[in-house]
């Protein structure tokens, strides 16, 4: 069942998180933020997830009249059914621009008002999103993982929406309720980010940007809610986590068994 995270007067933020079901895939949240009559649907996933995301959404709102798509980078399970989003409702795609090329390529060569004009592509340093008479922040968080990739900040509720940072493997079912021993949900997160963080440099500026935010809550596309003292404690142990590229050496590049033939 969708949670309200957030409402207060005309502002409201909705997570999805159960719409992957047993083995279709892995585990995924999606976000709704509604201020007025402008709404925000945050990484809506591919195929898998359209028809019932559509359904789930249509309790707060016509799909139809989303006003944007939020896609923090281009996998799959982000935007892989933009072609459907553009197709059903109004809304302009917000994404990289180093993924702007790539994206459409989801999109059939003849489905008419899906132009450039539907899309709204943002340069590295990130931005800001119009909603209504407030905002939302797109912000840098590249090669965490993708090389293009923005997590996004509600300066309403002052929830960070982190994308694949801070994600955890939870199994299918399992109620979506914040962490609280952090020290014991690091198991459900340590892999994950060993092999999908670029390197503990990019990971650690990124950890300074969102100590400036001061967030509530940091809501990851995957897994679990982080919220109170669970905050600090993933920022500090994010900042310090060898990651990526400081794992490789040479010995995780050499040829097949037996060289050359």
């Amino acid at each position: 069942m969708p949670q309200v995270l957030f409402e207060e007067g005309a502002h409201r933020v909705v997570v999805f998180n159960d719409l992957v079901r047993g083995d279709d895939g892995v585990q995924a949240n999606q976000f709704l933020i509604q201020h007025g009559d402008q709404s925000a649907l945050l990484d809506p996933g591919g195929a898998l997830l359209y028809t019932p995301l559509t359904l789930a959404i249509s309790r707060y709102m016509q799909p139809k009249d989303l006003t944007w798509i939020l896609a923090s980078h281009q996998d799959p399970d982000i935007i892989g059914a933009v072609d459907r989003w553009l197709m059903y409702t109004q809304a302009t795609v917000v994404c990289s621009k180093l993924w702007g090329r790539f994206v459409p390529h989801s999109v059939p060569h003849y489905q008419k008002n899906a132009g450039a004009d539907r899309y709204r592509l943002l340069e590295d340093q990130g931005g800001t999103v119009p909603m209504g008479d407030s905002e939302l922040w797109a912000l840098p968080a590249h090669f965490l993982h993708s090389v293009g990739n923005f997590s996004f900040f509600d300066p309403v509720s002052r929830i960070l929406f982190s994308g694949d940072v801070g994600s955890s493997l939870v199994a299918s079912g399992v109620a979506y309720r914040p962490v609280e021993d952090f020290e014991a949900h690091t198991r459900t997160m340590a892999g994950f980010h060993r092999r999908y963080m670029a390197s503990r440099r990019v990971a650690a500026l990124w950890v300074a940007m969102v100590r400036e935010l001061d967030p509530l809550w940091i809501v990851p596309q995957h897994g679990l809610p982080l919220h109170g003292a669970a905050i600090p404690a993933f920022l500090s142990w994010l900042e310090n986590l060898e990651c990526g590229v400081d794992l490789l050496g040479a010995g995780d590049y050499r040829l097949p068994r037996g060289g050359l033939r």
